[in-house]
């Protein structure tokens, strides 16, 4: 299969808060007022955990329907650790991002353990978000005037 490219585009609304366009969505990133945000949207780390949350989920019901099972729905539970002196520029000894993420996910289904076995297998081998967490990917960043 040939490559599919995915844009979004975004605009900075106050030093917190951003409006980002995806294809015909807007999406508003913004920090808790404990962060200095107007608290208006979800935070970017949320949205990295939301996008695999997502993710998952697509994931998981592909699955379940190539194992031949019925997915009546997944509930999916993200917890992700971070350190924000870094962010903060109070400490550079820690890395800025997730020190580890842990996903639960619980089905709605009537499969055996063998079949769930294989089945969560396969939605981690093959989440393309968990794939990005998981593994570097390069990353260029350019300005312009």
């Amino acid at each position: 299969m040939a490559d599919i490219k995915f844009r979004v585009k975004a605009n900075s609304l106050n030093p917190t808060k951003t409006l980002v366009k995806a294809r015909g969505f807007e999406l508003i990133v913004d920090e808790p007022q404990d962060l200095g945000g107007t608290n208006e949207g979800a935070n970017p780390v949320e949205f990295i955990l939301a996008g695999y949350a997502g993710c998952l989920n697509v994931m998981a019901h592909v699955c379940a329907q190539e194992l031949g099972f019925e997915l009546k729905g997944v509930k999916i539970d993200l917890v992700g650790n971070l350190n924000p002196a870094r962010l903060f520029g109070k400490s550079f000894e820690e890395r800025a991002g997730y020190k580890e993420i842990k996903a639960t996910i619980k089905p709605d289904c009537e499969a055996d353990e063998e079949t769930i076995k294989k089945w969560l297998a396969s939605i981690i081998d093959r989440c393309p978000v968990g794939d990005n967490l998981k593994n570097a990917t390069d990353v260029a960043v350019f300005y312009k005037k």
